[in-house]
């Protein structure tokens, strides 16, 4: 199981002598159980950056009463999933530049690969370019573990192991499209969440 963070080519020149606040557009994805909102806040925080996750997102236009806001919240209404490129198109508009001029921690997209290509295209047009990521990899037995401890009824291994298989089908191609076009580096995701943390950071700043 992994998780995945993106950094723009901006952030590269500054991160010995800003140590990365406020100059990073940063992307987070990680598998059910691995902590993904708490480790973007903590991220966020540390560097000094807005934290936008994809809930907040369709939140936040549905209150504005957006275009694109109400077309989501027809179909949440309906009890339908909100379709792939409506999906895009909020998350695109959520880290503009006019909203996140300095950078952004993304939480929960790009989930798929052609989200991953739609985020790619639109920050080539803004001259947003990502540098390279870092993987946060945790064993599948750790995160069974970890969310059968939780206690919830549903939350048998059978079918948080499936909900593993759906997750690995659909955001391992996102890994392998980043692969092809820069560098990983690969961070151990197990251990306590200000642990983890801080090894994200310092890989940054080897």
């Amino acid at each position: 199981m992994f998780a995945f963070f993106f950094f723009n080519d901006t952030a590269t020149s500054e991160i010995c002598t800003r140590s990365l606040v406020g100059s990073v557009r940063c992307v987070l994805e990680t598998a059910p159980g691995v902590g993904k909102g708490t480790q973007a806040e903590l991220l966020a925080s540390k560097l000094n950056l807005p934290h936008v996750s994809t809930g907040a997102i369709f939140r936040s236009a549905i209150s504005e009463g957006t275009d694109l806001g109400l077309k989501a919240k027809a179909f949440s209404d309906s009890g339908t999933l909100v379709p792939d490129e409506l999906t895009t198109s909020l998350a695109i508009e959520a880290i503009s530049t006019d909203k996140c001029p300095n950078g952004f921690i993304l939480d929960g997209f790009p989930r798929n690969i052609n989200q991953a290509q739609a985020l790619q295209e639109s920050l080539n047009i803004q001259n947003r370019n990502i540098d390279f990521v870092v993987c946060l990899t945790v064993p599948e037995n750790e995160l069974v573990s970890r969310m059968l401890n939780r206690g919830r009824v549903d939350d048998t291994e059978e079918v948080i192991r499936t909900r593993f298989k759906v997750y690995e089908e659909l955001t391992s191609p996102v890994l392998d499209f980043y692969k092809n076009i820069m560098e990983i580096i690969q961070i151990n995701g197990v251990g306590e969440l200000n642990e983890i943390s801080e090894r994200i950071v310092n890989s940054l700043v080897k």
